[in-house]
């Protein structure tokens, strides 16, 4: 039971939300959609997009879950701050993020000479996409994966590591089956927004069709010269990110009163 007073704010959320997509809906040039959403440019573009985004998810859960079983399940001094820094690209606007990368791994950043020895060009190559998506992204993993470890709790690892299991053995046995619906809702979370990512890639990547171009530039370069291809791409793009979103499993409903 909640308040009824509750819907009424609920329902302006989800008014604030949908309107625009609904307003940007009633745009499409509908009898050309097909036409404007099939062309070279765009399925390019949003071939590049997916492809990009899948590599990124699987770097961020090659990397996040590590993370996160530290953050969840050890202690150390100066954890709090690590885990800010780790958090960090979900408040920081991503073209900061995308100057950051490029100060890094660019031929005049932190690690350009070392990478120009070994005849490696990260910056405005598709590896640079991947690499601004991943920065994104990965704190969305580690966030839900976190949650759903400090959730589970430590009993059953527990009971396995007095049974004699070795902690590789924990972790795979018991660890990631008992949190593997926090760890796939973490990875298309992170998938979805790098899918998304606009102002990290342009900043470090550049603009490159069919090597850096991915789907949100590509809308971004026809909000002027095509408007109408602008408004399809993006509603594909929505339609794409709302069966993304779709397919993280759901936390079961609790019922039952106060026991």
């Amino acid at each position: 039971m909640i308040p009824r007073w509750v819907y009424a704010p609920a329902a302006l959320g989800v008014a604030l939300v949908l309107l625009p997509l609904a307003g940007m809906a009633s745009r499409v040039a509908w009898g050309d959609f097909v036409d404007l959403v099939t062309s070279d440019s765009a399925l390019t573009a949003l071939s590049l997009s997916l492809r990009t985004s899948l590599v990124s998810t699987v770097l961020c859960v090659l990397l996040g879950v590590p993370m996160a079983l530290v953050l969840a399940r050890t202690e150390f001094p100066g954890q709090g701050v690590l885990r800010s820094l780790v958090l960090l690209p979900l408040v920081l606007p991503p073209v900061v993020g995308g100057i950051a990368l490029l100060y890094t791994f660019g031929r005049r950043g932190l690690l350009g000479d070392e990478l120009d020895l070994l005849g490696v060009q990260v910056a405005f190559s598709t590896t640079a996409v991947v690499l601004a998506q991943a920065f994104v992204s990965l704190p969305f993993l580690v966030v839900s994966l976190e949650g759903s470890l400090r959730s589970a709790g430590q009993r059953y690892e527990v009971v396995a590591a007095t049974l004699g299991a070795s902690p590789t053995t924990v972790l795979r046995r018991v660890t990631i089956p008992l949190v593997l619906p926090g760890l796939v809702s973490g990875a298309v979370l992170a998938f979805a927004r790098s899918l998304g990512e606009f102002g990290a890639t342009i900043t470090f990547a550049g603009s490159l069709e069919g090597t850096t171009r991915t789907l949100p530039l590509y809308i971004y370069n026809l909000r002027v010269t095509d408007p109408d291809a602008a408004v399809a791409m993006s509603l594909v793009l929505v339609v794409v990110a709302v069966v993304v979103i779709g397919l993280a499993p759901q936390r079961p409903r609790r019922t039952g009163g106060l026991r």
